[in-house]
């Protein structure tokens, strides 16, 4: 439950790998009305437990088994859910359960996460934290009881603004998918408030933990306002983060001297999963 954990850690810094053994299709499956009700029952309770920072109910929703498609075992999510907590526990958790296929002792289920935060700073600067994640859930039954032995992140968005830049309508655009080693462009896109200065940048991040915080290089933003980069994906098989900073200033000018203020900034987060070589060269020979 809440894939997008991890992207909210690496936004607090800056202020599939592997898949369960057992897996089944998404379609042409039956569909058990116990089974399918126990399923959203924990997948609800798992929400349920974040929004109360229930630790030890919340990892209790896991196999022990657990490896998710970053290839985070059940130790390291449960010590990442343990730092976000610990740093930032407004955070409220929600989810959206669009299909569940059981097969057995088996089951896959496609849902949509929302998170949502404010993030007092000061009385003239607040923040606001957003993110959205489309993610399958694989789940077992284990000793007459459903967990949840691994998971996938699909697409992910994540936001942190503050000021005037909650306001802004932010594009930031790159491949959901790629292959390892292989060139990509990302893109971010916004107009900035009126007599505003507006600089940003651009950088990729391993998903991996504990992140790194990526590394800045910012520009002033072109008269098209759009910023673009070019990257080439890493030939680890670990998927990856595009980070675009942002920052906004309007200059006071005054007795011959100019003072720049700052006026809001924030972050933007999308995911890029990286396909792996190995896997690439599978589904060329499989067609």
């Amino acid at each position: 439950m809440k894939k997008t954990i991890l992207t909210i850690f690496l936004l607090l810094m800056l202020a599939p790998a592997n898949y369960a053994a057992e897996k089944t299709p998404l379609f042409n499956l039956g569909i058990f009305k116990n089974d399918t009700r126990e399923i959203k029952s924990l997948l609800n309770s798992q929400v349920r437990y974040a929004n109360r920072t229930n630790f030890d109910k919340f990892i209790a929703t896991y196999d022990k088994d657990y490896k998710n498609a970053d290839g985070f075992n059940l130790e390291t999510y449960a010590t990442l859910v343990k730092d976000i907590w610990r740093t930032y526990d407004k955070i409220k958790y929600d989810i959206k359960i669009k299909d569940i296929a059981v097969n057995n002792n088996c089951a896959t289920v496609k849902v949509e996460e929302y998170s949502y935060a404010d993030i007092p700073v000061s009385e003239k600067m607040d923040g606001v934290l957003k993110s959205e994640a489309d993610s399958i859930y694989y789940l077992k039954k284990i000793d007459g009881e459903w967990k949840v032995s691994s998971d996938s992140v699909i697409t992910e968005n994540t936001s942190m603004l503050y000021g005037d830049a909650i306001g802004l309508d932010i594009k930031l655009v790159a491949p959901t998918e790629i292959p390892a080693n292989t060139e990509y462009t990302a893109s971010l896109e916004f107009t900035p408030p009126e007599d505003t200065i507006a600089i940003a940048s651009i950088a990729s991040d391993k998903v991996e933990y504990p992140q790194k915080q990526a590394k800045e290089v910012f520009r002033k933003l072109p008269e098209d306002n759009i910023l673009e980069r070019i990257f080439i994906s890493n030939s680890d098989n670990v998927n990856e983060y595009i980070v675009a900073s942002i920052g906004l200033t309007k200059a006071d000018i005054s007795d011959l001297s100019i003072k720049l203020s700052l006026t809001g900034f924030g972050y933007q987060i999308t995911r890029v999963n990286v396909i792996p070589k190995n896997k690439e060269e599978n589904n060329v020979k499989d067609k």
